[in-house]
This record gives C-alpha cells, structure tokens and sequence, in this order.
C-alpha cells in the first residue's frame, strides 16, 4: 500500500476506483464500502485507493472536541493496509482545504489529481465550503469531470444503521461488546507507556499508564483487555479512570497485564477492550482496594 500526504498520485495510481471518507473506526459499514469499490476496481483492472483527511474536519473546526476519535491515525493505516487497498491518500485538512467550494474539490482534487473513474462515498457525505457538496452535487458534476459517483448504502445491523456515532456512544456506555461487534473486532487504545505513582506496584499489582490522548473516553471502570506489545500478546485488567481511592486528577488508563513483571516505561502497547466488568468507585482504604482488585482480576481472566 502506497501512502501519500498529498493529492500528487503516481500514474499507476491514477485512473482508478476512490472512496472518499474521515472512516473513523473502519467499522462494519466502511467495510462494505471498501469491498465494494474493491469489487469495482479488480472488474475493471484499475487500482483502488482512499482518502481520508487528518484532522478529523470536526475535531479541526471545534478545537473543544477532544475525546473523539475511535481509532488513531496509526491504527487507520494498518486497519487500511489488511483491507490490502493499493493506496492512501492523507489529506491534511487545514484552513486553505476548507475553502475549497464544493466545485472546486471536484475539479481540482477529484478531477485534476487522482482523475478517478468511480468514486465511492456514503449516502450522507458532505464536503467542501461550509459542507455544502453532498452526493447530489457529486452526480451533478459526474459527466463534466469525467467519474461516475456510486453511493453505498448505509449498512444495517438489527435495523441500526451501523456509524461512528452509534460505536462512540456504545464506547461511552461501557458497552464494549456491542461496539466491538459493530467494528468486526475489539476497539483499542495505543499509546507510550508513562510513568506513574507506582502504587499500583506497592500494593501488588503494578501498572502500565497510558494517557487516552484524542481517543474516545469509554465508561469509566474496570475491563477486561488483552495487551499486544511487539514481543508478547498477553490478557489483562485495565482501569480507565481518576483513581478516587487515591484522589487522582488526571484520567489514566492503567492496565495489569497477567504474567508480565516488568519495567515497560516507553514501550508502546495496545490495549484491546474485550468486557466492561464494573464501574470506578472510591475504596475506604487500601486493603478494600486490593480485595476488590483479586476479584476484578478472577473475572477477567474467566472473559
């Protein structure tokens, strides 16, 4: 998979089948994009590529949104290269791209860079100034710049339309399971391990903090997860909270990874959400704490 941080596609990328979308989770129904527009592509011999945009264009027009990605950048490009899509467009989104009128994105991206044939979005795809291109002006433009505009369905899953907003909400919920089946695989959080208090190692389970940067915030409480590093595939317990038995400040997720005992600090992890098992609450003291966390361990290593 060719990535490019700009719209200067090689020939051999040129000519070809594009979806266009932000595909924040790659979820089941980006997938079912992404089959199509590969279906349409190896008919007709032609390659097939995404764009995407970076910052998320909500998250670059509100700089009060935060917490709200389902998956980070780095995420999106592996989920993306296993999909075994020919090439990635990052687009960066910034203040000049988001002037660009709907026309003009046609006709100078669309038409003039990647001279697609078939373009692929979702029914509610918007774009350009002030979000005023949608598919009805992509079909409006089609014949003049050459593309003919296929619109995927929205993907439905027990009469829900499958959508980040719907993953999110299930996130925010400490609905893990449900979240996870919408994306075809458990949501994760990857990060730098930092350094703690280390209490958690004082009291016989140590820890590796991680901050949740831009991710969206899951229900605060104890899950059950499985930690991937470069070396080791290991089953844990993580804690996504303040800690309010030790008057915490900063959000934390804090994991003890089961058969692991060792320094992590800078190494990066991904923390895959499988179970909610309860949610945070503040201990009298610590030996509540402890006793609560053999039993949060016991019903984790049983998911």
């Amino acid at each position: 998979m060719k990535i490019y941080r700009n719209t200067n596609l090689k020939n051999q990328h040129c000519k070809g089948v594009l979806a266009i979308g932000n595909f924040d989770g790659i979820h089941l129904g980006h997938q079912k994009v992404i089959r199509d527009a590969k279906q349409q592509a190896n008919k007709n011999k032609l390659p097939f590529g995404i764009m995407t945009f970076e910052p998320m264009p909500v998250m670059f027009f509100n700089k009060k949104i935060k917490n709200h990605r389902i998956n980070s950048l780095d995420q999106k490009i592996n989920q993306f290269k296993k999909l075994k899509i020919d090439f990635l467009i990052i687009r960066k989104f910034n203040k000049k791209f988001s002037r660009l009128t709907a026309e003009k994105f046609i006709e100078k991206i669309i038409f003039k860079k990647t001279k697609c044939k078939y373009l692929y979005v979702s029914n509610n795809f918007r774009f350009g100034f002030k979000r005023k291109g949608n598919i009805r002006i992509l079909k409006k433009f089609g014949k003049k710049f050459n593309y003919r505009n296929l619109i995927v369905k929205p993907f439905k899953k027990k009469n829900n339309v499958i959508s980040s907003t719907l993953i999110r909400k299930k996130i925010k919920e400490g609905k893990i399971k449900e979240a996870n089946k919408l994306l075809n695989r458990n949501w994760s959080v990857d990060g730098k391990v930092i350094k703690g208090q280390k209490r958690g190692r004082k009291i016989g389970f140590p820890t590796c903090n991680l901050k949740m940067g831009n991710y969206v915030i899951p229900r605060l409480g104890v899950y059950a997860v499985k930690v991937k590093t470069s070396d080791f595939n290991k089953n844990g317990v993580a804690n996504v909270g303040y800690r309010p038995t030790f008057n915490g400040q900063n959000l934390l997720l804090e994991t003890n990874i089961f058969g692991i005992n060792r320094n992590l600090y800078n190494k990066v992890i991904s923390v895959s959400f499988k179970k909610f098992i309860r949610p945070e609450k503040k201990f009298k003291n610590f030996d509540y704490l402890k006793k609560q966390i053999k039993f949060d361990i016991k019903k984790a290593k049983n998911v």
